[in-house]
């Protein structure tokens, strides 16, 4: 009997100690959220005005190193972007090939240079909004196909900001009503800020596809089979890993799906307004909470 009322007397310290030996043992590769414990295998990070901020093309050294740390750890980064995958793979030069992507919304998804899954905008619905585009002088227009991206504005600023800012790999033509690949993503540009276009596009389009801003002066039309949800489901069901053993980051609203489907979604604090909604945190930056991590 004394032996037993030893045993419950010390009870408590002995699931205290319990707890904490199990912090430090999986510190590293754990987070929590409420008490939930959730064995981190993947991060998946947006790039516009989340890792790259105050309109940067080129990503912090800092980045790279976090991700072969990450990568020891057995913990897979995921780029999960608007842009190109030729882009994307440019932007992450000494690890582009530790890294799986979600590019296009969605609608490209690509895991050591092969093809996991595509999204396509019908090519009737994509040459209606080309159409519609046209009609506005400061509304540029970009086709994305799996081959390249396509524009036929010959607006000096505009191919100016796509060939030697973002450094896209881009094809002028005479006309996007001409292109016969099929149309991945479909994305329109105004200098002077979205809230035009948006207004616009989601009166014609809002009931035939989902037109979300994308950055301070995009609007993306993303696919109805395709968005970085489904993306990120499409990715971590060929790697196998659990889509709740992970955690992402945004900041825009074609970032929703991303911050939804993921274990645990952080929202950027300088997100566009309502996208805090959908996630469960928010931070300054990435790597201040991917360093939380290591």
């Amino acid at each position: 009997m004394k032996s037993e009322k030893n045993f419950y007397l010390f009870l408590p310290n002995i699931v205290f100690l319990y707890y904490n030996v199990q912090v430090i043992l999986f510190n590293t590769a754990e987070t929590y959220e409420e008490g939930v414990v959730i064995m981190l295998k993947y991060v998946a990070s947006d790039l516009d005005g989340t890792l790259l901020r105050n309109g940067a093309q080129s990503l912090n050294s800092e980045v790279f190193e976090l991700i072969l740390k990450l990568k020891e750890k057995g913990i897979r980064f995921i780029a999960a972007s608007g842009r190109q995958y030729d882009n994307l793979y440019r932007l992450f030069g000494p690890v582009q090939d530790d890294i799986s992507y979600i590019a296009e919304n969605g609608s490209l998804c690509i895991h050591n240079h092969k093809v996991v899954s595509r999204g396509l905008i019908d090519r009737e619905l994509g040459l209606r909004i080309i159409k519609e585009a046209k009609k506005y002088s400061d509304f540029h227009c970009l086709l994305s196909c799996e081959s390249t991206a396509y524009t036929d504005s010959t607006d000096p600023r505009f191919l100016d900001h796509m060939h030697n800012v973002i450094k896209y790999k881009i094809e002028e033509v005479p006309s996007l009503l001409s292109i016969k690949e099929p149309f991945l993503k479909l994305a329109v540009l105004d200098f002077r800020g979205t809230a035009e276009t948006e207004r616009i596009f989601k009166e014609r389009f809002s009931s035939e596809i989902k037109v979300v801003t994308s950055g301070n002066l995009w609007i993306d039309f993303i696919a109805p089979n395709a968005n970085k949800g489904s993306g990120l489901y499409d990715i971590t069901k060929h790697l196998g890993i659990p889509l709740k053993d992970g955690i992402a980051f945004g900041d825009q609203f074609n970032d929703i799906e991303l911050l939804k489907m993921a274990g645990i979604g952080y929202a950027m604090s300088n997100c566009a307004e309502g996208v805090e909604k959908y996630a469960d945190r928010q931070t300054e930056s990435v790597e201040s909470v991917l360093y939380s991590l290591l």
